[in-house]
């Protein structure tokens, strides 16, 4: 199922841009992540543009030496230089400092991350917990409830009011998803 995903993705000619260009970014730990993914296999199930309705392209790194906002945003001034002409909005996130700021802006706590695949393992919906990179897939719980378009809380993350804005702007946009109790 990873040569499907890896086909399937770089159908959004964003992520395949992406990834013609990632020793580019030289980001330590680098994945491509999250909605750019999953949002590109949910488009093509419903025969939309693999782009369509996605509002930006996460990139993950680990970088525990450099944790400042102002190391982040030097790595984000890098990546726009390396991926600006795509005219598409694409963001990195230092996952080493992801809980320094976590709770302020979502209001749960976060404990540290060890690593940038500990992040993708955090995401709040399972289905979703998806990286790559060049012929690389990262998806800790498995792609089959990605296709099977199944939502279930993450039980590493038991924060339920975000879970469920999370799940209700999924299915404005992809109503055919389905909702699993965890």
């Amino acid at each position: 199922m990873n040569g499907r995903f890896l086909t399937d993705i770089q159908r959004n000619a964003h992520n395949a841009a992406i990834l013609a260009r990632w020793s580019r970014l030289a980001l330590p730990q680098g994945w491509l992540v999250a909605g750019c993914l999953f949002q590109t296999v949910w488009n093509l199930r419903v025969g939309a543009s693999p782009e369509a309705d996605i509002h930006d392209y996460d990139l993950f790194y680990f970088d525990p030496a450099n944790t400042t906002e102002a190391d982040e945003q030097a790595v984000q001034r890098h990546v726009e230089a390396v991926l600006g002409d795509l005219g598409v909005r694409v963001e990195a996130s230092n996952q080493a400092r992801v809980h320094l700021w976590y709770e302020s802006y979502f209001g749960q706590p976060y404990a540290p991350l060890n690593s940038a695949k500990d992040g993708i393992d955090r995401f709040l919906v399972p289905a979703t917990c998806v990286g790559v990179r060049p012929g690389e897939v990262y998806a800790p719980y498995g792609l089959e409830l990605l296709y099977a378009g199944v939502l279930t809380p993450n039980p590493l993350v038991p924060h339920r009011a975000l879970f469920e804005r999370k799940v209700a702007s999924y299915r404005a946009r992809w109503p055919w998803l389905t909702v699993q109790a965890g």
